[in-house]
């Protein structure tokens, strides 16, 4: 493999050595927050769901945050493949148009004209998404508490300094100003354990599908936090990159552990499973960009954060090689930056993205065959 790199923990690596991997043995697929890092997993995301999940059963539970529930959720729609496309085709080409004078649009504009391509995207489609026969879909939010408990010029800079310093202190002492709140899949439990950080569970459904996607995508001062969403707790709710970043979740924990073994697990706020919900091996498939599994948003820049814990023993990660990462446009993936690089030149900046999309294709091609042949010595520890 050129491309694609295969990182694996020491469960995961156990059941491929003795039993290859199948379809039937992933439990869980989780999309990170990231922005416009994870269109290079567009072609990831058309063989798996398009494919090679496809014929399967059994439940598997989707768990996105900022632009991986955005990608979930298109998991859900009837015709992934085209769905993906779509996603991928309408990212790359967004566009918000500068007033005179402006350096940047308003986070007012922003959001007001993502919200408008969210209704477009999922019209009339919110159904297929609430009701599909395997996938059970959870949308990681961030809502804020006491001083953050709604949007203020002065109120919210002001919160997001005590998260900052209290993420330095504990990634703990942050659940003082914000809590993960998921959005799932009606009587559904989570995936995960939520010992690790102050943790709501809400069901989803056609009122609050859009505002909990919208929020799970509103980065604070970028976009404006999604206030009041129907059927979950009051207050303002931002991006679940904040929270959670990359999703390093207790995955590992008995929650779907037991569900491997035949024992109904059940989640937050005494939700239970289905009958039947019993994932074959409980692997978590991560199509990700990158190697660390990064919990926070704020932990980007503290390094010692960044290494794998038991949360990931029964992870199976799937990432670009970083050799083959500075072959694409400026050596890099594409990521927000890209908006101040190419500025008003709008088509250099298309053209970049989709080149780099392009030979993404190439990440999947290279998983389709090693699923052909699975070797284990090509597997990299996590």
């Amino acid at each position: 493999m050129q491309a694609l790199r295969i990182y694996a923990g020491p469960r995961a690596r156990a059941h491929i050595e003795k039993n290859g991997l199948q379809p039937t043995d992933v439990g869980v697929v989780p999309g990170a927050a990231g922005g416009p890092k994870g269109l290079i997993l567009g072609p990831l995301d058309r063989f798996i769901f398009g494919d090679w999940l496809a014929p399967t059963t059994h439940p598997v539970h989707l768990v996105g945050a900022s632009i991986g529930a955005w990608r979930m959720a298109t998991a859900c729609l009837n015709d992934p493949v085209t769905a993906f496309r779509r996603l991928e085709h309408d990212y790359i080409h967004q566009h918000y148009e500068l007033q005179p004078g402006q350096k940047r649009p308003t986070a007012d504009f922003v959001s007001e004209q993502f919200g408008r391509s969210l209704k477009d995207f999922y019209g009339g489609r919110v159904r297929e998404v609430l009701q599909h026969p395997r996938y059970r879909l959870h949308i990681v939010t961030s809502r804020g508490r006491h001083m953050l408990g709604r949007e203020h010029r002065l109120a919210t800079p002001l919160g997001y300094l005590g998260v900052f310093l209290a993420n330095s202190l504990h990634r703990k002492a942050m659940g003082g100003w914000l809590e993960r709140v998921v959005f799932s899949t009606p009587e559904t439990a989570l995936p995960f354990a939520t010992g690790d950080y102050r943790t709501r569970q809400v069901h989803l459904n056609e009122a609050n599908f859009n505002p909990a996607l919208q929020a799970s995508c509103s980065i604070p001062f970028v976009l404006r936090s999604v206030h009041n969403i129907p059927g979950a707790p009051p207050g303002a709710y931002w991006d679940g990159g904040i929270t959670d970043y990359h999703l390093h979740l207790n995955y590992a924990s008995n929650l779907i552990a037991g569900c491997a073994h035949g024992t109904p697990a059940t989640g937050q706020n005494g939700i239970n499973s289905s009958p039947g919900e019993r994932p074959g091996a409980g692997l978590v498939l991560y199509p990700h960009f990158q190697k660390a599994v990064v919990p926070g948003w704020l932990d980007k820049g503290l390094k010692w954060r960044h290494k794998a814990t038991h949360f990931l023993d029964n992870m199976v990660l799937l990432a670009p090689d970083p050799l083959w990462v500075k072959t694409l446009p400026n050596g890099k993936l594409p990521d927000r930056t890209d908006f101040t690089r190419y500025g008003a030149d709008v088509q250099a900046r298309v053209k970049a993205w989709s080149a780099a999309t392009a030979a993404s294709q190439q990440l999947a091609d290279e998983y389709a065959q090693w699923l052909y042949r699975p070797d284990t010595l090509m597997l990299d520890s996590l």
